[in-house]
């Protein structure tokens, strides 16, 4: 299939696009697709003037982004309405591709650099999606706020960092029941030992770990689950950038 956008007159094809999201038991309907799209125009004029991603040819974003983040349905099952934060989301990904395939979610985005958030916030007005909140701050600061704190049904993350590192960003922002899930390569297996300790401390416990490759590809991917079993103590997360400097 081919889709014409006439607000730039170009023509996309996505027929590997729409092929990799059937591996996932995906149909996107023409107003998804149709906001997948802009997304990637939105993403790829942005990017002129701002660095949002390294990644900007439209088979490798939409493979390496948009697959990429919707592969989480491998590793949970996205029921109708659950609440979900997305820790360091950068140009929305996971957050944004996740809400596109499933509008029922009551998505947050959070990351610390304020003109990623203003583009965010630029691409749920332009694609007309609700209930999505972009937040700047760092999660440090944010997870401490009553209003996030522990009200969330799922945290999401692809951010770059050690696994303890992201449990201590994310957890704290997870309700007694609810799931952190970690995007990562092949090196979780090198950071499973060390973060396991991280992660009973802060309230949770590994439940899963779900890897594969993405569809048509050698992109091998790990999902790591951890379930939020227990409150996380008061005194996490710690100050703003002691996480990242000294991994619990």
């Amino acid at each position: 299939m081919k889709f014409w956008r006439n607000t730039l007159n170009k023509e996309y094809n996505t027929v590997q696009f729409e092929k990799d999201l059937k591996e996932f038991g995906i149909e996107l309907s023409e107003k998804q697709r149709e906001q997948f799209l802009l997304y990637y125009e939105l993403l790829i004029e942005k990017n002129q003037v701002m660095n949002l991603t390294a990644i900007t040819d439209y088979d490798e974003v939409m493979k390496k982004h948009f697959v990429d983040s919707v592969s989480l349905v491998r590793a949970c099952d996205m029921k109708r309405g659950i609440s979900v934060v997305d820790v360091g989301t950068g140009a929305g990904f996971p957050g944004l591709a996740l809400k596109i395939v499933f509008p029922d979610l009551r998505v947050t985005l959070v990351d610390s650099l304020n003109k990623r958030v203003l583009f965010l916030k630029e691409v749920v007005e332009k694609l007309g999606l609700k209930e999505v909140t972009a937040l700047h701050g760092r999660a440090e600061d944010l997870a401490r706020q009553k209003e996030l704190r522990e009200r969330f049904d799922l945290c999401v993350s692809r951010a770059v960092a050690n696994l303890s590192t992201l449990s201590e960003y994310c957890l704290p922002f997870v309700k007694v029941g609810g799931s952190f899930i970690s995007y990562k390569s092949e090196k979780i297996s090198e950071e499973l030992p060390l973060a396991e300790n991280a992660i009973q401390v802060l309230g949770g416990k590994i439940k899963d770990q779900v890897s594969f490759y993405l569809p048509d590809s050698d992109i091998y991917r790990n999902l790591f689950v951890v379930e939020k079993i227990k409150q996380t103590p008061k005194k996490f997360p710690r100050k703003a950038g002691i996480p990242g400097k000294e991994p619990l």
